[in-house]
């Protein structure tokens, strides 16, 4: 970890860090919060960012639309290729976006010294409205219009418009 990036984590502030980002941003973030301050992360005019909340972008970009709710306890953590997230979007209390992932396939070598991998990122699109407690996963492009059901996790592409649940997430109806 490089010396700035430790000053950006443990040394600023939370009440400054959302100032910065009203300021910047006009986007509303809860002093209780954690938000890196970095470049590698932009947030659209009114979104809101709710208590415990934590986004990490250090490795790749995070883009937030703009009137973009995240509830309380949500993680976001970017991966190498980052995530996406469009407007009118809605992310439910605890829910986890994972822009990247360990590499496994080396069976003589524990998992945790194989170094990571994004393939694809995380793109959700506009109005979107994923669920409590739900997972989504670096690969997933969510289309815009869907709703995603507690307790889900999405890891691939979802058709626009489409109501999903399950692990692994799959189609159970589609909004007209």
């Amino acid at each position: 970890m490089t010396i700035t990036k430790i000053i950006r984590r443990f040394f600023i502030p939370a009440p400054i860090v959302s100032v910065y980002y009203w300021l910047k941003y006009r986007a509303i973030i809860s002093p209780k919060a954690e938000v890196e301050l970095n470049n590698l992360l932009t947030i659209g005019k009114n979104t809101e960012i709710a208590s415990f909340v934590k986004i990490k972008a250090s490795d790749g970009f995070v883009n937030i639309g703009e009137n973009v709710l995240i509830a309380v306890g949500c993680s976001i953590a970017s991966g190498n290729i980052g995530i996406e997230i469009d407007n009118y979007s809605m992310l439910g209390p605890n829910t986890s976006v994972i822009g990247g992932n360990y590499r496994y396939d080396k069976l003589d070598v524990p998992i945790q010294k194989q170094g990571s991998i994004s393939k694809q990122g995380v793109k959700i699109g506009e109005n979107v409205w994923i669920g409590a407690n739900c997972c989504i996963l670096d690969g997933a492009d969510i289309g815009s219009g869907t709703i995603i059901t507690p307790n889900s996790v999405v890891s691939s592409k979802i058709p626009e418009n489409s109501i999903v649940m399950g692990n692994p997430a799959k189609v159970i109806f589609k909004r007209r």
